[in-house]
This record gives C-alpha cells, sequence and structure tokens, in this order.
C-alpha cells in the first residue's frame, strides 16, 4: 500500500522528491507512516480533537480492534497526507503468538472486512497482484501471499456452473519490482489488466509505520489503490481505479519502522514527552515546544538515518504467518461457498 505512506526502500528506488506527500502535517512538522489510523492519531493527538472531514469508528473482537477511518473531504486528505476513500485497519497483538486459532479468526474477519469494502457480483474476475521484492524478506509479503491464493481463472469455464457455487474466476501475478525486471509494477499490471479484463484488482504489499508495536501485527486495507515508491518521494505510476479503469483494493501490513523515527521518539521522550497510551512503541505524546527540536532534529539525522529501515528479527516468521493470514481471508472473500477446513488444508499443504 505504498500510495498510504513510505515503504521499504529498495536499491531501484530514486532520490526523494520535496514535491510528494509524506504524511500528516502539523504545524510544519511532519510524519511518515502508510498507515491512515497512524495519521489520524498523529493529528488528533495535536490538535487536541478529531479531525474535520475525516470520519472513524472503532469495533473490538476477541483477538483484534478493528478500525474504519474514511476520508471524505480535500482538506483532511491533504492535512493526513492520505488519498480521498475508506481505510479498514486490524490490529491485533496476537498475531504474534503464531496461534492457529487466532490466524484463523483473524482471516474470518479480514475476509468480512474486504467483503464490506469491495461488493463483487458472483461471477467478478478478480486479479491479485502482490508487489515487492521477493529476495527482500520485509518486502516479501505480496509475493508470499500470492503463494497461496486458490488460483480458479483458468478452472473456472471447464467447471458447470451448477457445481460452482461461490467461486468466482481468480489470478494472480507477482510482478516483481523494477531493479528486478527493468519494468516499472505500474506498466507490468495495466498490461495484464488490458489483456484479462478483471472487474477487481486487489494489490497486496508491503508497509512502514510509525511505531514498533504496529510491526507485523496491523492488516490495512483501502479502496484508494497504491501510488508505488511515493513514500519515500518516488515518482511512479499508480495503480488506481484512474489508471487501471477498474476498482483497486489495496492490502498492506507494517514490516519496517525508519531508524529516524526510532531515534527521534526516544530523544522526545526524554526531552519531556510522555509515553503514549497505545502501548510500547507507539509515539510519544509530546512536550509543548517540541515540534521544533524534532524537526531541527530530523534535519540533524538525516544524514544517518534518512534511509536507515528497522525490522524485527523473527520477520522471516512474521511474514509467513501474514500471508497465511491475508491469503486465507482473501481465500474466504473470493470463495464464500469454500469452507474453512479446506481452506486451511490447502493453506497447510
Amino acid at each position: 500500500m505504498r500510495g498510504l505512506g513510505p515503504r521499504v526502500r529498495r536499491r531501484d528506488d530514486a532520490p526523494p522528491s520535496k514535491d510528494e506527500p509524506q504524511g500528516p502535517t502539523w504545524n510544519g512538522f511532519s510524519v511518515r507512516t502508510d498507515l491512515a489510523v497512524e495519521a489520524r492519531e498523529f493529528l488528533a493527538r495535536r490538535t487536541g480533537g478529531e479531525i474535520p472531514g475525516v470520519l472513524s469508528e472503532t469495533e473490538r473482537t476477541r483477538y483484534a480492534t478493528i478500525t474504519r477511518v474514511k476520508v471524505v473531504t480535500e482538506e483532511a486528505a491533504r492535512a493526513l497526507g492520505k488519498v480521498q476513500g475508506n481505510y479498514v485497519t486490524i490490529e491485533s497483538p496476537h498475531l504474534r503468538s503464531r496461534s492457529k486459532e487466532v490466524q484463523e479468526e483473524l482471516a474470518q474477519t479480514f475476509a468480512r472486512e474486504f467483503s464490506r469494502l469491495a461488493p463483487l457480483a458472483p461471477n467478478a474476475t478478480v486479479l491479485v497482484a502482490g508487489l515487492g521484492n521477493w529476495q527482500a524478506t520485509p518486502d516479501a509479503l505480496g509475493p508470499r501471499t500470492v503463494e497461496y491464493l486458490t488460483i480458479t481463472r483458468h478452472l473456472h469455464g471447464l467447471v458447470p456452473p451448477e457445481l460452482r457455487g461461490g467461486m468466482r474466476p481468480v489470478c494472480a501475478i507477482a510482478p516483481g519490482v523494477l531493479g528486478l525486471t527493468g519494468i516499472e509494477t505500474g506498466e507490468i499490471i495495466k498490461g495484464i489488466v488490458s489483456n484479462v479484463r478483471p472487474d477487481f484488482v486487489v494489490v497486496v504489499d508491503a508497509l512502514a509505520s510509525m511505531s514498533t508495536s504496529r510491526l507485523g501485527t496491523t492488516i490495512q486495507m483501502g479502496d484508494t489503490g497504491i501510488r508505488p515508491g511515493s513514500g519515500v518521494g518516488n515518482k511512479r505510476l499508480g495503480i488506481t481505479r484512474e489508471s487501471l479503469g477498474v476498482p483497486v483494493i489495496a492490502i498492506g501490513v507494517p514490516t519496517v519502522v525508519a531508524a529516524e523515527t526510532i531515534a527521534l521518539d526516544a530523544m522526545e521522550f526524554m526531552q519531556g514527552g510522555t509515553a503514549h497510551p497505545g502501548g510500547p512503541g507507539a509515539p510519544p505524546q509530546p512536550a509543548p515546544g517540541l515540534a521544533e527540536r524534532r524537526q531541527f532534529l530530523r534535519q540533524a539525522l538525516a544524514p544517518y538515518f534518512g534511509a536507515l529501515v528497522v525490522t524485527p528479527k523473527e520477520i522471516d516468521d512474521l511474514v509467513e504467518d501474514l500471508a497465511t493470514v491475508v491469503a486465507g481471508g482473501l481465500n474466504a472473500a473470493l470463495h464464500p461457498s469454500m469452507d474453512w477446513d479446506r481452506i486451511l488444508a490447502y493453506l497447510s499443504g
């Protein structure tokens, strides 16, 4: 979901551009985050209230907190550094427990939220694109998710209508990255769409967070599409409804946090900030007058931390588990007639 903020920096990335929005801005101070819920929280804490033009609601289940954010106005979109549209965030610290019960319930929660966000016709053709570099583990979420999908487009025409049930024609691609293929990801997807003519496109990608507590524990989906590389200022062809001509649902999980962010948060805390009640690793609440000092520290640290990101040491297991949850949720949403025993058997086999 690269259109929602910064992402994993790759060797094919160009130098950042100052013209591209990076995230929410307050009093001239901006932060970088892919998550709409973090952008809303950042501005709400700094302004002391809700942001005009942004609607949000929260629901809690046994293992997850679901936050739905709707960016209604252009002014709110500029303030948040996000595109107008709907964003759904599923947060669960239990994801790190590697519990199969937790994964199954979260996959069902994901399927329910996805179906609300993307109402599909029974016979809608869906293209799923797993974005990212499969050679870099924190960026391999998209390709790994595609491996676990139930692909049916090549079989759909061979199955009698009375036996199809809720099985939709689904196809998938892991297009790689520009440094591996020499082709823009958006160009590859656009070429496939022009030939396959899907009714919906789903893109899965790795994200960056401004909070270490959200790494590997948060899933975001949105109906705004993706603008590859926008988080680091790279101008890439957007994978959006405007560029493809079909609706695009973007799904992402934060797997990295900027080292600069960790350093700034630690310094802010030592200089008088108080811990944010969201939990360990969440951005601290600033003391008065720290915004200017934080901006100064960011400029001072940029030569050392500007392009450095940090990922958990157990990222291999996290990406594997998250790919299983996202793929399981997509399989359940795209093929509603499949029972969970069949889905879990497919994912484990």
